[in-house]
């Protein structure tokens, strides 16, 4: 495999820590902003509102530009996000910091996949996008317990700028692993436009979001529930997301191995125990012996639908592959900005963090709906159903 692929990995780790942390960091940021946890929780759905709509844009702007200079200039944007956002006091900046930084980082997103899989070769394409990807799979693991370490330590300044030196050295390295020029290859965007008209495709990107924000209207909260609600030590939220990272590394890990063999089962079943795990942190939020173990068993069912969501959507896009692919990244943001944003409005409602992992098993009951019309409207589906009535 070549380098410029673990290259693109450890850029995607860097950014992907910025996503994730803001879970871990909400508690320091509401005390030093002088903000609400709700208003701190916006920073979330703030960022992935910016990736929301710079995938399927930045994808458009730049099929047929140079990836290395593209490349470069996004994580460039994205660095200088990070030094304004450690160096504000203002809560509006801060949260127009994460909007910038999230729109770069969505078109980041789209030319380092396709990057990835040019240097790699068709035979190797899988592999290839499984290492970009795995970039933001350790970011979990290891990015949001470390940011939320940093952060209790350092103060939570210290964590962006742990973002921003470690995106800058990302740059280093793609000067020197990725080809310059333009690609050599670029679909038509008519074709893109028209082959993503497929209603199947757009009740895919449902899927995507709705699932997502069943996640992260809890995940969002995750550090004020477990110091607030269960009576958690601030020092043991860092272990404990670790812990949430490990699970989602092993959820990701084992629906990947069946995805593409039974995608429909794989989808029920991880988005069935992610409205499991969190009605029963729900009901559950007070017992450290119960709310921990369903926190992991949270990340692993939640990361396990990821595969099969991915590998539907690149099944149906047929001729529209990058900018299929930009929307689904979209849906999956739509999704991280809905779910703290119901979550944060259930807080400002007057209920409790038990409330906020009731309604990520609400969410994740409705994905569960949307998974089942889906194959409903699968072609075999219907054509069996045809084959039976004649027969009758």
């Amino acid at each position: 495999m070549p380098r410029a692929v673990y290259v693109l990995g450890l850029a995607i780790f860097a950014q992907g820590t910025s996503e994730l942390m803001l879970a871990g960091l909400l508690p320091e940021l509401s005390t030093d902003l002088g903000v609400s946890i709700p208003a701190a929780g916006l920073l979330i759905s703030a960022f992935a509102l910016g990736m929301l709509v710079g995938a399927p844009l930045l994808a458009v702007l730049t099929a047929r530009r140079s990836r290395q200079a593209t490349l470069l200039i996004l994580l460039a944007i994205f660095v200088l996000a990070h030094l304004v956002a450690a160096l504000t006091s203002d809560y509006g900046v801060l949260l127009a910091t994460r909007v910038v930084a999230a729109f770069v980082y969505a078109g980041f997103w789209t030319v380092a996949s396709v990057a990835a899989v040019g240097l790699a070769g068709p035979a190797a394409r899988g592999r290839a996008m499984s290492i970009v990807a795995g970039g933001l799979t350790v970011a979990t693991v290891v990015g949001l317990p470390a940011g939320t370490a940093l952060a209790q330590h350092l103060g939570w300044r210290a964590a962006f700028w742990a973002v921003a030196v470690l995106s800058a050295a990302a740059m280093i390295m793609i000067v020197r692993s990725i080809p310059g020029g333009r690609p050599a290859e670029t679909g038509s965007l008519r074709d893109e436009l028209t082959a993503i008209r497929n209603p199947r495709l757009w009740l895919a990107y449902a899927i995507t979001a709705v699932s997502t924000a069943a996640l992260l209207a809890t995940f969002s909260y995750l550090a004020p529930l477990l110091i607030e609600a269960t009576g958690v030590p601030a020092s043991w939220v860092p272990l404990i997301l670790g812990l949430y990272g490990v699970g989602s590394v092993i959820g990701i890990a084992v629906g990947g191995r069946f995805a593409d063999r039974r995608p429909f089962a794989t989808l029920a079943i991880a988005i069935a125990g992610v409205a499991v795990w969190s009605a029963a942190l729900a009901i559950m939020t007070g017992s450290m012996v119960i709310a921990i173990p369903a926190i992991v068993l949270l990340g692993a069912f939640g990361f396990a639908s990821n595969p099969a969501i991915n590998a539907r959507v690149f099944g149906l896009a047929g001729r529209a592959p990058t900018l299929a692919a930009a929307f689904n990244i979209s849906a999956f943001n739509l999704g991280i900005t809905l779910g703290p944003y119901l979550g944060g409005r259930v807080l400002e409602a007057g209920a409790g963090y038990s409330f906020v992992a009731v309604t990520g098993a609400l969410l994740a009951v409705l994905a569960l709906g949307l998974v089942a019309l889906a194959h409903r409207t699968e072609p075999r589906r219907r054509a069996a159903g045809r084959t039976l009535l004649r027969a009758r």
